[in-house]
């Protein structure tokens, strides 16, 4: 975006990182536990403010930079984006990448979904390198968590779980 104020080039960052959500919600439905589309949608919701001012200003610099043709412009802009983060090769990543960055947004209060597009663009853009065929990929496990112990002097007498008995800290 030559010539894009400060305030724009912010706006472009998170519409982006919207925009490559918003396709992982139509590509990235094969792994429900990912959870894309639930995530993208409330995430939508939560901070439809930031999101629409976001627009607004990327609208703007279209207007002022474009001429008659800012439209055109736009929409241009908006399919780039979008086809921007279509992949194939590497759909496991970049779905692996915007499960964890749809849920570190939805942690984001209001006001300051931009701080997750600043800190995480640069990993949703790499998501995007195919990693090779799979047969020697390696990928890191993803973390479980271990089942809770079963032994009665665990629980108290309204079923729930006793501190002691935690395996890992809750806070």
């Amino acid at each position: 975006m030559p010539g894009a104020t400060d305030a724009e080039l912010r706006s472009h960052l998170l519409w982006n990182m919207r925009a490559g959500l918003n396709v992982a919600a139509l590509q990235c439905q094969f792994s429900p536990a990912l959870a894309t589309v639930k995530n993208y949608n409330v995430l939508l919701s939560q901070h439809n403010a930031e999101l629409a001012d976001a627009y607004k200003s990327v609208s703007g610099y279209f207007k002022r930079t474009g001429g008659k043709k800012w439209q055109t412009a736009l929409d241009q802009y908006t399919t780039r984006t979008y086809n921007g983060f279509s992949t194939l090769h590497a759909q496991l990543g970049f779905c692996e990448a915007a499960g964890s960055i749809g849920r570190a947004a939805l942690e984001q209060p209001r006001g300051k979904l931009f701080e997750v597009a600043q800190g995480r663009m640069r990993e949703f853009r790499n998501s995007l390198v195919p990693v090779g065929d799979g047969l020697f990929v390696r990928r890191p496990a993803p973390a479980h968590l271990p089942l809770p112990t079963l032994a009665e002097e665990c629980w108290d007498k309204k079923g729930v779980m006793k501190k002691k008995c935690w395996s890992l800290p809750l806070s």
